[in-house]
C-alpha cells in the first residue's frame, strides 16, 4: 500500500498552512517536512506548530527531510535532528551521505565513512528512528553499486534508503530493483535531464519504477513542474492514477 504525500520543500516559498491546505484539497494525506525553511531543527516553536497544524489538516508526517550529511555535519548533532523529528510525529529522517560522488572516495575515506554510518545507525537504534539515505549526484549513493555496498556495510534496520530518478530510465530501473529492499519512501518527479515536465507525461516509466520497486512506501510529489501551489492539483491526480488501488 502506498501514502500520497508532498514533499515541503517543493514549496519553500509558501507558508506551512498555505501548503497544508492545498494538501488537504487535493487529497494528499502525508508530508515530508524540509527542516532548511519549514522546519528547523532548533526550533521548538515551528514544530510545535506544525504539528498541530497537521492534526488540524488531518494530514501526517511521514519523514524529516534534514541536510544532515554523514562525514559533514557534527554526529553530536543528530540528536537534535531526531528530537525534531519526533516533534513532528515521525520516526524517518532522511540524510545525505558524504559530500561527494563515491568514485572520489579513496579506500580509507570509504571505511571512516562506512564507520560513521554505522555510528549513526546504531544512534538511530537506540532512539527506534530510521534514517534513510538521499539517492542522489554527489554523495556516496550516487550509484546502484555505491548505495548497495553501503547498505551492506552499515546493515542495519535503522539505516535504509530514499529513491529517486536520477539517471536514465534504464539506469533507474536497475537502481531501484537493486535497492528495493532497503528503500523507505519515494521521491515522485518527472524530470528529463534538467527540465522539469508534468508527472502525467512520465507515468509509463513511474509504473515500471513501483513494479520493481514492490512494497510499501510513501510516493511524495517533489519539484512541481513551476513550484507553484497551484499545480498541486493536478500533479496529485497523476500521483493518484499512478497508486491506483493501493492508496
Amino acid at each position: 500500500m502506498y501514502q500520497l504525500g508532498v514533499v515541503s520543500i517543493s514549496f519553500r516559498r509558501y507558508a506551512p498552512q498555505e501548503i497544508l491546505a492545498a494538501m488537504q484539497q487535493a487529497g494528499l494525506s502525508c508530508i515530508e517536512w524540509g527542516s532548511d525553511v519549514h522546519a528547523p531543527c532548533d526550533d521548538e516553536a515551528a514544530l510545535t506548530a506544525l504539528a498541530q497544524l497537521q492534526a488540524e489538516y488531518g494530514i501526517t508526517c511521514c519523514s524529516y527531510g534534514t541536510y544532515f550529511k554523514l562525514g559533514v555535519t557534527p554526529m553530536e548533532e543528530l540528536e537534535r535532528y531526531i528530537l525534531a523529528a519526533k516533534r513532528l510525529g515521525t520516526d524517518v529522517l532522511r540524510l545525505w551521505c558524504g559530500s561527494k560522488g563515491s568514485a572520489d572516495y579513496t579506500p580509507q575515506e570509504r571505511e571512516e565513512l562506512f564507520a560513521l554510518c554505522r555510528q549513526a545507525a546504531a544512534i538511530a537504534a537506540t532512539h527506534g528512528v530510521t534514517l534513510c539515505m538521499e539517492c542522489h549526484g554527489y554523495t556516496y549513493t550516487d550509484t546502484k553499486e555505491s548505495a548497495l555496498a553501503l547498505m551492506q556495510a552499515v546493515d542495519s534496520p535503522h539505516f535504509r534508503m530514499y529513491w529517486q530518478p536520477c539517471q536514465t530510465p534504464a539506469e533507474n530501473e536497475a537502481y531501484a530493483a537493486l535497492l528495493a529492499l532497503y528503500t523507505e519512501h519515494l521521491h515522485v518527479f518527472n524530470w528529463v535531464g534538467m527540465e522539469r515536465f508534468p508527472l502525467a507525461q512520465g507515468l509509463d516509466h513511474w509504473r515500471r519504477y513501483l513494479q520493481v520497486l514492490g512494497g510499501s512506501h510513501a510516493l511524495l510529489l517533489e519539484f512541481m513542474p513551476d513550484d507553484d501551489l497551484a499545480t498541486l492539483a493536478q500533479e496529485a491526480a497523476a500521483l493518484k492514477e499512478l497508486a491506483g488501488d493501493r492508496v
